[in-house]
């Protein structure tokens, strides 16, 4: 029998999952933080949007707060969102870490590579999240996105009193050092794994995986990737917000 003769392996399809219960108090009262309007439209909508931009990107899980699920399926239904991608919104739990467990089990079965994501990194460029899938493709079971650090870090002892002086420990090698965005990206199989395993809250979910003894790779992030946490990002947001709608028509 010739090669020719055997079926076509089928295709990789990737899904992503997007947390978005959490209430984002650094920001201040009000609405929580996925749902803070960016342009006029909320964040949330706008990390859908750049997650579906990549072609690659068939199925967007969104974890809605617990008792907020039909106001974000509203929300998702009321904005314009690529016809080739599907959207999926479910509750979510009391920690990050449930929420995204519970996104995963929303998963369908063929989805073998799963990006999870920040709402608050809503404008992360669509050349970002291919280069996460693309490594995760080449074999990689974990991807981070991360940037080299442009501050001295200092490793300290923390103050006994909030707001005290703290002894400096360590000087850490700034150049081995990266700050870590998202979305980050993992074989299925590897981060199921890591979820059901590791039990102890980590901050993020390649440090699930490390726990596993397995290896995370970091992949170039990019400058517009950061995390929209406290009212100063907001404003940085809207600058990169209205220069790409002047330069691109975004």
């Amino acid at each position: 029998m010739s090669d020719d003769s055997l079926p076509a392996p089928a295709p990789v399809r990737t899904a992503a999952v997007i947390p978005a219960a959490g209430r984002g108090v650094r920001l201040g009262p009000g609405a929580p933080k996925a749902l803070r309007a960016l342009g006029g439209t909320p964040m949330l909508i706008h990390a859908v949007r750049a997650l579906a931009a990549s072609r690659s990107v068939s199925l967007v899980v969104v974890v809605a707060p617990p008792d907020g699920a039909a106001e974000v399926k509203s929300l998702l239904d009321a904005h314009a969102l690529p016809d080739r991608t599907d959207f999926v919104v479910v509750p979510g739990g009391a920690t990050r870490q449930e929420s995204v467990k519970l996104g995963l089990d929303a998963l369908p079965p063929g989805h073998d590579i799963v990006l999870v994501h920040d709402a608050a990194r809503p404008l992360v460029p669509v050349d970002t999240v291919d280069a996460v899938i693309e490594a995760v493709r080449e074999g990689a079971p974990a991807v981070v996105p991360g940037l080299p650090l442009a501050d001295t870090v200092k490793e300290v002892e923390p103050a006994a009193v909030p707001g005290g002086p703290e002894p400096v420990v360590a000087t850490p090698e700034r150049a081995r050092l990266r700050a870590v965005q998202t979305p980050q990206g993992f074989d299925r199989a590897t981060l199921l794994r890591a979820h059901e395993t590791v039990t102890d809250e980590v901050t993020d979910d390649a440090g699930m995986v490390e726990r596993l003894g397995l290896t995370v790779v970091v992949v170039p992030g990019h400058e517009e990737a950061f995390k929209v946490t406290r009212p100063l990002d907001l404003v940085l947001a809207e600058a990169v917000l209205a220069r790409r709608r002047l330069i691109d028509g975004y």
